[in-house]
C-alpha cells in the first residue's frame, strides 16, 4: 500500500494494444497527471493461445515493454486470473482506478465484466475505452436496426464515416514512487511450444510499435500504389505486412486508415482496395460480436447438417504437413509453418482443398492456422474459413472449388513462389524452403533428400466427390 502522502497511481491494463500511439487508455490515464502504472495479465486467454500466436505475443509485449521504459515507465508483467491479479495490484498500489480498452471476442467481455465488478466492489474506479477497431459492432446497423450480414452494403455504410484521428503518444509517464513487482518474461514461457521452430520463426518477424509504423510508411510510399495487382501475385511483397500487428494492437487501425486516406486523397490508386480490407476486418468483428458462436458452429444454420469428414485422415495430416503432392497447396503450408504467415490468396487454396477436395470439417483447418499464425485473429480466421467453405456470412458458394494448378498458373505464372517453399527436387534449393526442414517437428521424418510426394488425390475426382456430397447434402436439406 502506497504511503499517506503518496497520489494514488492509475492502473492500465493493457491487451492487445501493445502502443503507445493512439491508446485512448493509456493517454486518458497520463491526462490525470496521477502517477500510471501499465500492467499486463498472463491470464488464461493468453495461455489457450496457439503456439506462433503466443510467441509472437511474446515479442511484441518485449518491445512495448521496451518503448515504456523510454518514456521513464515500464510494464508490470503479472499472472493470474484477470479480476483477481489486477483486484491485488490495485490494493497493493493503492490505485484508485483502472482503465482499459474493449475487447470485443465473447470470452475477453466476460473477462471484463467480472473486472469491472470485482474493482467496483473494492471501490476502484474503472474507464473502459474503445480501440480496436474502426467502429464498435453495435454502431453500425441496418435500417431495421440488426447487423449487417453482407460486407458490400456494410462497406458503403461506413465508407464515408469520420474516423477519429489518432491520438498522439505521451512523451512521459508519471511513476509511483514505489513501483510495484514484476515476472520476468522468460518465466511465462510464451514460445515454449515452438520447440525448435521458435528460432526459425525469428528470422521472418519484427514485431513492436516503431516496426509497425516504419511497415505502414514503405507500404503508403512504396507499394501501395500497386496493391491491388500486386496483392494476388505471390511472390511479389504486395501487401503491407501489417497483419499482426493489428493483431496485438502494436499498431491502431485508425493510424492505418487515416494514413491510406490521405493517400488516396493525393490519388493514390490502391488506396481505396487497402481501406476495403482493412474494413474486412472489422466486418469480421462485426459478426463475431452478434453471433459469439462463429468459430464453432456454421454460421448459415442449415450447414449443420452437412456431411463434414471430421477425422484426421492420412490426407489431411499431409496437408497440414505441406506434402499432399499438390505443389501451389504445400507451398502455402510450408510457408505458414516456417514463417507464421501464409499468402492469402494461397490461404483460399489451402482452404479451399481441405474443405473440398478432401472434404475435411472446417474446423479442422481453423484449428491448424490457430496454432500456426503468427497473426492468428480470432474473427477473421473463423470468418475466413466459413467463407471458403461456404458455410459463413457473405461465403463463395460451395461449388465454387477452387483449382490449384489454375491459381498457380495465373498468381504463380513462372514458380517463383513454389520454388521458394518447396525444396525437393531442386539442386540448390532456396533457403526458405530449406528452413521448413529446421522447423518442423523432427518426429514428421521430412528432409529435402525425400521425393516430392505424389498427390493424395486426384483434383479432377476431389471436385467431383465434393459436388456430389453438396448435392446430396441438398436433397436432404429439401427434404428436412
Amino acid at each position: 500500500m502506497t504511503s499517506s502522502h503518496s497520489v494514488a497511481p492509475v492502473l492500465v491494463w493493457i491487451r492487445r494494444d501493445l502502443r503507445l500511439q493512439d491508446h485512448a487508455a493509456l493517454v486518458a490515464a497520463a491526462q490525470t497527471g496521477q502517477p500510471v502504472v501499465p500492467v499486463f495479465v498472463c491470464d488464461p486467454e493468453v495461455d489457450s493461445l496457439g503456439a506462433a500466436a503466443r510467441w509472437r505475443f511474446g515479442k511484441g509485449i518485449e518491445a512495448f515493454a521496451a518503448r515504456l521504459v523510454g518514456i521513464g515507465s515500464g510494464l508490470v508483467l503479472r499472472r493470474g486470473e484477470a479480476a483477481q491479479t489486477l483486484s491485488a495490484l490495485a490494493s497493493e498500489t493503492g490505485a484508485s482506478a483502472v482503465y482499459w480498452q474493449h475487447s470485443y471476442d465473447p470470452k475477453n467481455s466476460e473477462v471484463e465484466k467480472e473486472v469491472n465488478q470485482v474493482l467496483k466492489d473494492q471501490g476502484v474506479a474503472t474507464r473502459r475505452f474503445p480501440g480496436q477497431l474502426l467502429f464498435d459492432p453495435w454502431s453500425v446497423v441496418t435500417k431495421t436496426g440488426g447487423p449487417y450480414k453482407v460486407f458490400t452494403p456494410f462497406w458503403r455504410a461506413v465508407r464515408g464515416r469520420d474516423v477519429v484521428l489518432p491520438l498522439a503518444a505521451p512523451d512521459h509517464l508519471r511513476r509511483p514512487e514505489i513501483w510495484p513487482s514484476s515476472d520476468p518474461l522468460s518465466s511465462w514461457g510464451m514460445g515454449d511450444r515452438m520447440n525448435r521452430g521458435a528460432d526459425v520463426l525469428a528470422r521472418y518477424t519484427t514485431a513492436g510499435e516503431l516496426s509497425a509504423l516504419a511497415q505502414l510508411d514503405s507500404f503508403v510510399d512504396v507499394r501501395l500504389a500497386d496493391y491491388g495487382r500486386a496483392r494476388d501475385v505471390l511472390a511479389e511483397d504486395g501487401c503491407s505486412g501489417l497483419s499482426a500487428a493489428l493483431t496485438y494492437g502494436e499498431i491502431s487501425p485508425a493510424t492505418i486508415w487515416h494514413r491510406v486516406s490521405r493517400a488516396m486523397h493525393r490519388g493514390n490508386p490502391g488506396a481505396e482496395g487497402y481501406l476495403r480490407q482493412l474494413v474486412w476486418r472489422d466486418f469480421a468483428w462485426h459478426l463475431y460480436y452478434h453471433d459469439p458462436k462463429l468459430p464453432e458452429r456454421e454460421w448459415k444454420r442449415d450447414w449443420t447438417r452437412f456431411n463434414w469428414n471430421s477425422e484426421l485422415t492420412p490426407e489431411v495430416a499431409a496437408w497440414q504437413e505441406g506434402r499432399t503432392g499438390i505443389p501451389l497447396v504445400d507451398a502455402g503450408m510450408r510457408e505458414l509453418y516456417t514463417t507464421g504467415h501464409m499468402h492469402n490468396r494461397v490461404r483460399m487454396v489451402a482452404a479451399s482443398f481441405l474443405t473440398k477436395h478432401l472434404r475435411a470439417d472446417w474446423r479442422i483447418g481453423l484449428s491448424w492456422f490457430q496454432e500456426c499464425l503468427v497473426d492468428w485473429d480470432p474473427a477473421s480466421n473463423a470468418m475466413g474459413w466459413q467463407w471458403v467453405a461456404g458455410c459463413g456470412p457473405d461465403a463463395a458458394p460451395y461449388f465454387r472449388v477452387f483449382n490449384p494448378e489454375a491459381q498457380a498458373e495465373k498468381f504463380d505464372p513462372d514458380g517463383s513462389y513454389r520454388r521458394r517453399w518447396i525444396a525437393e527436387g531442386q539442386l540448390a534449393p532456396e533457403q526458405t524452403a530449406l528452413d521448413f526442414f529446421d522447423a518442423v517437428p523432427r518426429r514428421w521424418s521430412l528432409s529435402p533428400n525425400r521425393l516430392y510426394p505424389p498427390p493424395v488425390v486426384d483434383l479432377a475426382k476431389g471436385r467431383q466427390a465434393a459436388l456430389a456430397a453438396y448435392e446430396a447434402w441438398k436433397a436432404t436439406s429439401a427434404n428436412a
